[in-house]
């Protein structure tokens, strides 16, 4: 069988390099992986940013003289920016290709996040706590043009619930869970993940990965896998499993060279399509 291209795409505020351990077990020749970067586009829109991620895979098409199916790896924004291309700036035109699209902790229903971060009453606390850890140092995220877009309340957020899921892409989703309660999972909430109800009520869960919860997550009809899949392996190292190290966990990575390897391959559980 035929090796198909696997495109890497990193999350916001990160870099290719977040992909070093993953590149290093992946069965395929250095040729096959190609690396998206957007890290230089922070003042960039989610749009802007897709367009760029057409092109970059149109150029690297045309250089490998290739016009068959790739697989995409993606985490946390890098998966909703290519949503963002392939389902509302190809969705109708279905010109690009995709056997798979591997999402690792991707904000698909829009970004809680991102939206408490405009929140008047929780974002300065929570933007002071993640402040030279997850936000740079004196943050404003109003000014940050790739974060509005993230929101649950978008545009951006609003066109890809519109435009839909494409049915010639096998979706898959990768979510982490503090499936033991750990503080030190993500200690900066306590190992908890806030997130933001249809009932527009925040609460905190167990149910995600201290940045993304499964609920911003759910993309209906799609497969997933949570990890991990044994509580026991959080023991030793429980930060591994948040949202930051997600691309460079074992267990992430396994499943990755497991889909790829073996695209027909089940995931653990599908979404159902009414929650």
């Amino acid at each position: 069988m035929e090796s198909v291209p696997l495109v890497l795409i990193h999350g916001w505020k990160s870099h290719p390099d977040i992909w070093r351990r993953l590149r290093e077990k992946v069965p395929l020749p250095t040729e096959l992986v190609w690396l998206f970067d957007y890290s230089n586009l922070h003042t960039s829109t989610i749009s802007h940013i897709a367009h760029q991620l057409k092109s970059f895979l149109h150029e690297k098409r045309k250089a490998a003289g290739y016009t068959g199916p790739i697989d995409i790896v993606c985490h946390s924004m890098g998966g909703y920016v290519t949503r963002y291309y392939l389902e509302v700036l190809d969705g109708k035109k279905r010109e690009e290709k995709v056997r798979q699209l591997i999402e690792i902790g991707v904000p698909n229903q829009g970004s809680s996040m991102a939206e408490i971060f405009n929140d008047p009453v929780h974002g300065p606390r929570v933007i002071q706590v993640l402040s030279g850890e997850f936000v740079p140092r004196r943050y404003e995220p109003e000014h940050d043009v790739n974060v509005q877009g993230l929101r649950i309340r978008s545009r951006e957020t609003s066109e890809l619930r519109k435009a839909g899921i494409r049915p010639d892409i096998r979706y898959r989703n990768i979510l982490a869970a503090n499936r033991t309660g750990d503080p030190a999972f993500f200690p900066s909430f306590e190992g908890r993940t806030w997130v933001l109800g249809h009932d527009e009520i925040w609460r905190t869960t167990w149910l995600g990965d201290g940045v993304i919860p499964h609920y911003d997550s759910y993309l209906p009809g799609t497969e997933f896998d949570i990890i991990p899949s044994e509580p026991g392996s959080m023991l030793a190292e429980p930060y591994q499993y948040c949202h930051i190290y997600l691309p460079k966990n074992p267990e992430v990575i396994r499943l990755i060279i497991r889909y790829i390897t073996h695209p027909h391959a089940p995931s653990s559980d599908m979404f159902p399509i009414n929650r």
